[in-house]
């Protein structure tokens, strides 16, 4: 077996590493390379590397590891700035229990400890093929066995908004919700700067940065301006709906999420409504499956009709920092 680094801008090892993910995890998480593509395109203040495993001409497996640049400092809802996070690793099932997995993700956490990392997650990195490790792979004790240990569960949620109705739980609020419009992205800009300025105002960013359609994020107006937004994804969209990995539901597949109110409006109904509004424009584009992804929420998105559709098991290790010699 002999390591080879991953080129992110060569078509052929997109198309490799999206094999090698459907190989490991099946149908109902399969990869496109355009999807591949997507999650591994240059991100501003990211740095990533990964390598192919290969034995005799054959790729076998691979590793994504990435992190924030340590030069960046509002990244807070990230998580610390010495977090790293092992994006994606796969290895094909007839190679499994050869070692190949355990040389990939030892690489991996060699490069992020030189980086200066202390804590490595599984998943949930800025552009994430998963939020965290599918529980229906049964793999766990993998990661258990080197060193991870569990934090967090989280949910994708799915309805198919075919017969949406609002729910009762909706109340009259003074506010209505729009599709963002050209010319509006300094002021949502703004907004996620001063509500949300981790992880969701660097998506946006990056999102503006890409030449994203501003249609497909929905702002709350109130008298105080932008006050609450989310986010939806067609089968159109920049952001891949492949990302959600919405295979087992009806066609035309949506999103819905990130969905955010600023913190002087939060618990005063705005929340449900702008759900609301974002569920009834799937709706009337023909979006059948939809998906709420990367939850803890499961009670409040169930008042809409959504169920659990797949569960992540987050996975943290710490590093030693090293110490210190005077």
């Amino acid at each position: 077996m002999n390591l080879t680094p991953i080129d992110f801008n060569n078509p052929t090892h997109c198309e490799a590493m999206a094999g090698l993910w459907t190989g490991a995890c099946g149908p109902a998480l399969a990869l496109s390379p355009r999807f591949v593509q997507y999650s591994t395109r240059p991100i501003k203040n990211i740095v990533q590397n990964g390598w192919f495993a290969w034995r005799e001409g054959e790729p076998l497996g691979f590793v994504i590891a990435s992190k924030l640049d340590v030069m960046t400092s509002d990244n807070d809802e990230a998580g610390p700035s010495d977090r790293g996070w092992i994006s994606a690793i796969a290895t094909l099932p007839e190679t499994q229990r050869q070692g190949i997995g355990t040389t990939l993700l030892a690489w991996a956490e060699g490069w992020l400890a030189d980086l200066g990392c202390h804590q490595i997650m599984l998943g949930a990195n800025f552009r994430p093929f998963v939020p965290g490790l599918p529980m229906e792979l049964g793999t766990e004790s993998f990661f258990l066995r080197h060193g991870y240990a569990q934090a967090d569960m989280v949910w994708d949620m799915a309805a198919n908004l075919a017969k949406y109705s609002p729910p009762s739980i909706l109340r009259e609020v003074e506010g209505a919700v729009r599709p963002a419009q050209p010319g509006q992205e300094q002021a949502l800009l703004a907004f996620l700067s001063q509500e949300f300025p981790g992880r969701w105002h660097n998506e946006f960013d990056q999102f503006v940065a890409e030449g994203g359609r501003i249609s497909d994020y929905m702002l709350l107006w109130t008298e105080r301006g932008i006050t609450g937004f989310c986010r939806v994804t067609f089968e159109d969209s920049q952001r891949t709906v492949e990302r959600f990995y919405p295979y087992q539901l009806p066609r035309p597949w949506g999103q819905l999420g990130p969905i955010g109110i600023s913190q002087a409006e939060r618990g005063m109904g705005f929340g449900a409504s702008l759900l609301d509004a974002g569920l009834r424009r799937l709706h009337n584009n023909g979006i059948n499956g939809c998906v709420i992804d990367w939850t803890t929420q499961v009670d409040f998105y169930a008042k809409f009709g959504f169920k659990q559709y797949r569960s992540y098991l987050q996975m943290v290790k710490s590093l030693k920092k090293p110490h210190s010699h005077s």
